[in-house]
C-alpha cells in the first residue's frame, strides 16, 4: 500500500517557468559577447540539462574560452534578474495550496545551484513552504544520483516510499526510481524532440499542474 506523505519537485520546467528569464539572459550575454540571439525554441527544451548545454546548443562559433564568458555573464545576469518574466507554471500555486490543505509535505529537489535556487524561491514565497530545498551542489552528487532524494527525505523527516517525485527529465525519473520513490514525470515541461517519457520507467505522465492534483487526490484515497 502507498502512503503519500510528501511531493518532491524538480523546479525548472515541473515546478517553474524559469525559460523566458533564462533564455532573457542568454541573450543578453550573447549580444554583450557580439553574437546574434538565439530563438527561444532552440534552446527552451534543453534548460532542464543547464546553462552549459543551452549554450552548446545555441551552436555559436567560439572557442571554449568565450564560451566560458558567456556562461558566466549569463549567470551574473541571471543572478541579479532570477525572476523578472517568469514565474510558477499556471496551476502550481493551486497544487500546493491543496497538498497543504491535505496536510502533506512538499519540496523541490533540482539539480540547479544553490546560488540561484534560494533567491529563486525567496522571490517566489516559497522557501518558507518548503519542507525540504535540496540544490545541485547541496550534496556531493547530483541527480540521477539518489543521493540528492535521500537527503530530501532527511530533511522533509519522511521515508523515500512515503514521496512522489515530479520531473521533466530523464534524470529526474531516474532518481527518483532508484530511491523508491513514485515518479511522475512532467510532460508539461522542457522536453526535447529525442525525448521519450513513455520510456523513462515513471509511474504516469502528468500533461498538466492541474493533472498533477488529479493525481494526488486519487493516491490519497488509496
Amino acid at each position: 500500500m502507498f502512503r503519500l506523505n510528501c511531493v518532491l519537485f524538480d523546479l525548472d520546467g515541473t515546478l517553474v517557468d524559469t525559460a523566458p528569464d533564462l533564455i532573457t539572459c542568454l541573450n543578453s550575454a550573447l549580444t554583450y559577447h557580439g553574437f546574434n540571439i538565439i530563438e527561444v525554441n532552440k534552446v527552451k527544451p534543453y534548460i532542464s540539462y543547464g546553462a552549459v548545454m543551452m549554450i552548446e546548443k545555441s551552436k555559436i562559433t567560439a572557442d571554449k574560452g568565450i564560451q566560458a564568458q558567456i556562461l558566466e555573464t549569463m549567470l551574473t545576469h541571471y543572478q541579479n534578474n532570477i525572476v523578472q518574466y517568469g514565474g510558477l507554471f499556471e496551476g502550481i500555486e493551486e497544487v500546493l495550496q491543496f497538498i497543504e490543505d491535505k496536510g502533506l509535505k512538499w519540496g523541490v529537489v533540482t539539480n540547479k545551484h544553490q546560488r540561484f535556487t534560494q533567491p529563486l524561491m525567496e522571490a517566489l514565497q516559497l522557501t518558507k513552504r518548503a519542507a525540504c530545498i535540496i540544490s545541485g551542489d547541496t550534496t556531493r552528487h547530483s541527480k540521477p544520483h539518489p543521493e540528492p532524494m535521500l537527503t530530501a527525505c532527511k530533511q522533509a523527516q519522511v521515508k523515500p516510499e512515503e514521496c512522489v517525485y515530479i520531473g521533466d527529465a530523464k534524470h529526474d525519473i531516474i532518481a527518483g526510481k532508484i530511491a523508491k520513490m513514485k515518479t511522475l514525470a512532467a510532460i508539461y515541461g522542457y522536453l526535447t524532440e529525442d525525448d521519450k517519457p513513455d520510456d523513462w520507467g515513471a509511474d504516469e505522465l502528468i500533461e498538466s499542474p492541474y493533472h498533477l492534483k488529479e493525481w494526488v487526490q486519487t493516491a490519497l484515497c488509496y
